[in-house]
């Protein structure tokens, strides 16, 4: 099945079906991993099983995390992942809470390991 095959049955965008198989989304919404679930009919835990995993004790300190949300918020470029140091590629997705008010929300991750910010 193509991305776009997938997104159809999926009811999700091509866009997020290309970045879960690029791995770039390495942790799905229960409402994504459903729809995924739907889609290629099997049940939502199979594709829980098979997200990526990885050691979470070096995130301990959140003050890290903060300054490149803030910094990502702010357009700074050329940042390094705190794990390995490698490039972190970043963006800023666009969201709309429940009263419509534009939402702006930092998102990384490394080019090398599995670290990102979600």
């Amino acid at each position: 099945m193509s991305a776009k095959g997938l997104a159809m049955a999926c009811n999700l965008d091509v866009s997020l079906i290309e970045e879960i198989e690029a791995g770039k989304e390495l942790f799905l919404p229960v409402t994504i991993r459903q729809k995924l679930a739907k889609g290629l009919k099997c049940n939502p835990d199979d594709i829980k099983k098979l997200e990526k995993d990885f050691d979470t004790h070096f995130l301990a300190d959140d003050k890290i995390i903060e300054s490149l949300k803030e910094l990502i918020l702010n357009g700074a470029g050329g940042l390094k992942c705190p794990k390995c140091g490698a490039p972190l590629i970043t963006r800023v997705a666009k969201m709309y809470d429940l009263e419509d008010n534009l939402v702006l929300h930092p998102k990384a991750h490394c080019t090398k390991c599995v670290f990102q910010i979600h």
